[in-house]
């Protein structure tokens, strides 16, 4: 019977998920100021592929083009990015709360964004430079604590969240240094996690980002479920752990660096998006990473336009919305696991 069960979620599975995408990015699309339909949406993109369609007044159609639909594509690929790098880390680590976020990558990857930012040399490819080289300061400053222990120790997520607040006090202090309020201000805000600056060059990035790092985790899903019984385990089934874990820890630091430069530090994405999808489609990694990717998108599609329309027409940080989600699930998981 069970044999039975599983055959249908996997059958059920890749037909809902992509609803779910597609549903959440329709839907998301239309929601919030402007009165945007579904009309309008078909008209917009009709124009761009050429079809005879009558176009929108160029306001309305530039708030859709440039704004909107970037937006929201820009969610959904970074939801994806997180949760990817949040199932890739629990693998590798053994440990059911890693993710970029309470390990630090995505402080360090803030510290560097900011650094480009406020010595003005930003630009898209110098604020994803500055961030992906804070990340991979934080993971060596991470791997360097626990030498002693190793990467699939229990001190691993302890160890983060020093290594983060380290990295969260030198942005600080970078800001205060700066001795500009409006750039203090704006950064500020752009640190909690925030999507209004969403450009169509940062979706193409980061879009090209996450299906890079999808293929590659995806290559090493065999390793990644065996590392999951733990490096010596791996190795006597004829896993490379050094390199898988070499190879696994610079993709998920750069995918954190791209996804931090585009929105910032966006945090538990990646710690509880991998143990719901766990939940539904199994702890093989072939399948956990693709649906955890979709996951991701839908989780973070969604907490956008809340975050547009909660307080409209103020607009809350999108970080705030997945932290408030994110909390009461990361207790769980602790209290499940008996820590707490």
């Amino acid at each position: 019977r069970q044999a039975d069960v599983r055959t249908g979620r996997a059958s059920v599975l890749p037909a809902a998920a992509a609803v779910a995408l597609l549903a959440s990015v329709a839907t998301s699309l239309v929601i919030g100021t402007g009165g945007i339909g579904y009309g309008d949406l078909v008209s917009v993109i009709g124009v761009r592929l050429g079809l005879p369609v009558e176009p929108l007044a160029p306001l309305t159609d530039s708030l859709i083009w440039q704004l909107r639909i970037p937006r929201v594509l820009l969610a959904a690929t970074v939801g994806a990015a997180l949760a990817v790098c949040g199932a890739v880390l629990q693998a590798l680590t053994r440990n059911a709360l890693a993710d970029p976020y309470l390990l630090g990558v995505s402080s360090g990857a803030s510290t560097g964004a900011v650094l480009v930012v406020v010595t003005g040399i930003g630009s898209t490819v110098g604020v994803t430079a500055g961030a992906l080289a804070g990340a991979l300061s934080a993971f060596g400053l991470l791997l360097l604590l626990l030498r002693g222990s190793g990467l699939d120790s229990l001190r691993v997520v302890l160890t983060g969240v020093v290594v983060g607040q380290l990295f969260t006090a030198l942005t600080s202090l970078l800001l205060m240094a700066s001795g500009d309020a409006d750039t203090t201000r704006s950064v500020t805000y752009w640190l909690l996690g925030s999507l209004a600056s969403a450009r169509w060059d940062g979706v193409i990035l980061c879009a090209i980002a996450t299906a890079s790092a999808l293929l590659v985790a995806r290559y090493y899903a065999s390793s990644l479920d065996a590392l999951g019984f733990g490096a010596d385990t791996a190795a006597s089934v004829g896993v490379d752990v050094r390199r898988t874990r070499l190879v696994l820890l610079v993709v998920t630091s750069t995918l954190t660096a791209v996804a931090v430069s585009a929105v910032g530090a966006i945090g538990f994405v990646g710690l509880i998006v991998p143990h719901g999808v766990r939940f539904l489609a199994g702890p093989l990694h072939r399948t956990l990473l693709p649906y955890s990717a979709v996951a991701g998108a839908v989780f973070l599609v969604w907490a956008d336009a809340l975050a547009r329309v909660l307080l409209a027409p103020q607009e809350v940080p999108v970080g705030v919305f997945t932290a408030l989600a994110g909390v009461p699930l990361f207790l769980l998981i602790l209290r499940r696991r008996g820590e707490l």
